[in-house]
């Protein structure tokens, strides 16, 4: 990797991208990781769905959970998706399909569900204990206004963009270690929503990822393999209102960062 904090920097803002929180971290080489204000105060939005989904994937590698468990969708998970969620009032489903819907589909109900089986407290916890310095999750999440009525709301969500890395080096690092690994790393490797870094890549290039949206934030990070094997964590939050606009930023900043990493 060829690129320098000032270049990531340059980078950014030749894209447009405005007080972004950026990592890019070679995994393969031993070259050090940039963190550009990476540990910004920057609310997560959808970002916060990896730390639940790896807590639950712990606890059922602990046997206190089974993919196979399931819930059911109370009036209190129910809230609006950007794509039709599944996961209608009434509906029953294992807990490994709201994980995998959470990931790669970025469904809130199922967010929603989990954050009810698993406890906040418990979530935040285990986030804790991954080494996750500033991650607690508060709230439910809400696909649009009014909020989700949330009695046990207590703040806003956290999850910084030097978390993101953190799990996402994780995940790369282990995935070969156990079902938590590889069952979270295949649901981000299905992701539906591609409209940000994914349109700044190159043909073979794959990128295992998740992205969060608001009216005030739009963020995407994830695990880059190039086709010569050689993988990379990219992450990028940025106080910026998701729209298309913004996502041609994200592609154009990874577009620019994309010759810097080699082949």
């Amino acid at each position: 990797m060829n690129v320098t904090l000032q270049d990531l920097a340059e980078l950014a803002a030749e894209a447009g991208l405005r007080s972004p929180a950026i990592v890019v971290e070679p995994l393969d080489d031993g070259q050090p990781a940039l963190h550009l204000d990476a540990t910004a105060e920057i609310y997560p939005a959808s970002m916060i769905k990896l730390p639940i989904a790896m807590v639950y994937a712990s606890l059922v590698e602990a046997r206190a959970f089974a993919w196979t468990d399931d819930a059911t969708v109370t009036a209190r998970n129910v809230t609006v998706n950007d794509a039709p969620s599944p996961f209608v009032l009434g509906c029953t489903a294992e807990l490994g399909a709201y994980a995998r819907a959470m990931l790669a589909a970025s469904d809130n109900v199922a967010t929603n569900v989990l954050i009810d089986v698993l406890g906040r407290e418990t979530i935040s916890a285990a986030c804790a204990s991954f080494g996750l310095r500033d991650t607690v999750v508060h709230r439910k999440l809400s696909g649009a206004l009014p909020l989700i009525d949330d009695p046990e709301a207590t703040g806003r969500n956290r999850h910084p963009a030097d978390d993101a890395a953190m799990l996402f080096r994780t995940l790369a690092r282990d995935r070969a270690r156990g079902a938590r690994h590889s069952v979270v790393y295949d649901a981000l490797e299905a992701q539906i929503w591609n409209d940000k870094l994914s349109r700044g890549l190159r043909p073979g290039d794959h990128f295992a990822h998740k992205t969060g949206d608001t009216d005030e934030v739009s963020h995407d990070g994830g695990i880059l393999t190039l086709p010569s094997g050689r993988r990379f964590i990219i992450v990028v939050y940025t106080p910026m209102p998701s729209d298309p606009s913004t996502d041609a930023c994200h592609a154009a900043f990874m577009h620019a960062l994309r010759p810097h990493l080699g082949t």
